[in-house]
């Protein structure tokens, strides 16, 4: 996916992000913000998938360990959500991490729990 559709997808992203903390405000569970951010996104006619697995290799072996992207987005952004008092570089590391394994090259850390949306939101490029 080319550079611009990226930067679109990202502009439609952070304004379903907004829409969705301006309704719902800080305090609610991660879960709660999930659901309503795939509604918004959806609505907007975008394909999301919830709580995709992400396989781990390691060295020859395929591992089911359990990750999961909270909202993939179009098969090109990982949506990272978090309800925490701020964000610490071990987020960002983990995003990170899920940029690589998924082989993608955009993500968002997104943590609701703030006043501000735009307080919240990290673009991650990998």
């Amino acid at each position: 996916m080319d550079r611009a559709l990226l930067n679109e997808l990202g502009t439609e992203i952070i304004d379903a992000a907004y829409h969705v903390h301006v309704e719902l405000g800080p305090g609610l569970l991660e879960s709660a913000y999930q659901r309503c951010l795939s509604y918004e996104l959806i609505d907007r006619g975008l394909k999301v998938e919830l709580e995709k697995p992400l396989p781990l290799s390691y060295k020859e072996v395929a591992l089911d360990c359990g990750y999961r992207i909270d909202i993939l987005v179009e098969s090109a952004i990982i949506l990272e959500l978090k309800t925490v008092e701020s964000l610490a570089p071990i987020h960002t590391a983990q995003v990170l991490t899920y940029l690589k394994l998924s082989k993608l090259h955009l993500a968002y850390l997104l943590n609701f729990n703030v006043r501000r949306i735009k307080d919240g939101i990290k673009r991650i490029v990998h």
